[in-house]
């Protein structure tokens, strides 16, 4: 397990510059398009006539977002540049893609690129020598230098970089200006009575308060969090259940139990919400239907692109019955690309990484979708058009004072497994926090 000082937490969070660093990203003769010749073509070797092709796992399974176009189009543009390659998208949504590449893991038949994520979530992979060290890829084309500082030690065990990031986001409350109005609220909720009460009022106009497709069990657990982050009075809480320090029955972990149910019965979520997956619920906000959305800032630009573009405002998770800080939030070190250590194309796999990890900031800067990247930009949001929303939510990373990693991202998955699976449970029945909190600590004994 990865764990980080807050000063190292504190220091990669740089997101949220009005006006975004340069990117130092490698020389070359630039095409019409802008893309590098140089890092298309393998970093300026000769290409290889060699026909390759290249299984490309990803997540960005809704043609409509940004960072589904910014895949597409740098996939298309590196096919162009190397006519050998073929890069054959395996496109699935988040939970889809973890179950399959568990699958995969077991017959060590690791993509050549897959998704994983950060910490605890991907050591088990590392530990089974399933993926590449790419510190190779990460020192061609000045690509290390474009990552913010510390980013990269979530992804990296025993001096080994195994994965590249694709953002780095913290998480907020996404909310509709114009549903909020019918329902007669006036301000946003800074206290979770005040979010509650906002609850009850929509719900009375018919208004989905709070949109989730608790299907796949990661949104919960990731709205959950906010609240024990606030009952606990800080960060912390679970790296001191692993030190020792605290169990899982301490008061700060039923009360946020005992509050998420709050949410719960007061209708704040769809109806059948564990059966709706993460995509359909959020577009259940970005329809209009919803009037919040606890989610990463990651989906600023797809709200933007979105029927609700212009209607949406953000505001940090409230405080919990006098506790908590504002300007703490949950942390999201991004999803990353990990290579098979089997591929039988490394080279080739690891050259379209390079220049995949190259382009994407620019791209998807110029998609209007770089509020939450985890690497520099050459650009300023508000000269090149950026919504008051983007503006908005890149204003929130300039106070942030620490917070705290996802459930799963620092527990050891057959804990995190037990804690999603209780999580989702609540949605479909009320539970005594204290069987809860019996459970998880059951869990974490078992899988020390």
């Amino acid at each position: 397990m990865v764990q980080k000082p807050l000063k190292r937490t504190l220091s990669m969070i740089l997101a949220g510059a009005l006006t975004l660093s340069l990117a130092a990203c490698g020389g070359g003769a630039k095409t019409d398009s802008g893309t590098d010749n140089t890092t298309a073509s393998s970093g300026g070797d000769k290409p290889s006539d060699k026909k390759v092709t290249i299984t490309f796992q990803n997540i960005q399974p809704d043609p409509s977002t940004p960072s589904y176009k910014m895949t597409h189009a740098i996939v298309e543009e590196y096919q162009k540049a190397n006519p050998n390659v073929k890069i054959e998208l395996d496109t699935l949504n988040t939970d889809q893609q973890k179950m399959k590449l568990k699958t995969q893991a077991a017959s060590k038949e690791v993509p050549d690129i897959t998704i994983v994520n950060p910490a605890a979530q991907m050591k088990p992979f590392v530990d089974a020598k399933l993926l590449a060290p790419l510190n190779d890829v990460i020192d061609k084309n000045g690509l290390k230098d474009t990552y913010q500082p510390g980013l990269l030690d979530y992804y990296s065990f025993d001096g080994n970089v195994y994965a590249l990031p694709d953002g780095n986001n913290i998480e907020v409350v996404y909310y509709n200006k114009e549903l909020f109005k019918q329902a007669g609220i006036d301000k946003v909720p800074t206290t979770f009575d005040e979010m509650l009460a906002d609850v009850k009022a929509l719900k009375a106009k018919g208004i989905t308060p709070i949109a989730i497709g608790e299907k796949d069990s990661w949104t919960g657990s990731f709205l959950f969090m906010n609240i024990l982050l606030r009952t606990n009075g800080g960060p912390g809480f679970l790296k001191d259940v692993v030190d020792g320090k605290k169990k899982f029955d301490d008061p700060a972990f039923k009360l946020a139990v005992d509050r998420f149910q709050d949410l719960v019965q007061a209708g704040a979520f769809p109806d059948g919400a564990t059966s709706i997956d993460a995509n359909a619920g959020g577009n259940i906000f970005k329809s209009g239907k919803a009037a919040m959305w606890v989610i990463g800032t990651w989906e600023t630009g797809a709200i933007d692109a979105s029927s609700v573009a212009g209607k949406v405002g953000a505001f940090q998770f409230p405080t919990v019955d006098g506790k908590g800080d504002l300007n703490e939030f949950m942390l999201a070190p991004g999803s990353a690309f990990a290579v098979s250590a089997n591929s039988e194309h490394l080279q080739e796999t690891k050259d379209f990484l390079n220049y995949f990890a190259l382009n994407l900031p620019k791209k998807q800067f110029e998609l209007k979708n770089a509020v939450g990247l985890g690497q520099k930009v050459d650009g300023d949001l508000k000269a090149a058009g950026y919504s008051e929303l983007a503006i908005e939510v890149a204003s929130l990373f300039n106070n942030i004072k620490g917070g705290d990693l996802a459930f799963d991202n620092t527990m050891n998955p057959a804990t995190a497994q037990v804690h999603l699976s209780s999580i989702q449970n609540l949605f479909v029945q009320k539970a005594d926090s204290a069987q809860v909190a019996q459970e998880h600590q059951a869990a974490f004994e078992a899988n020390k």
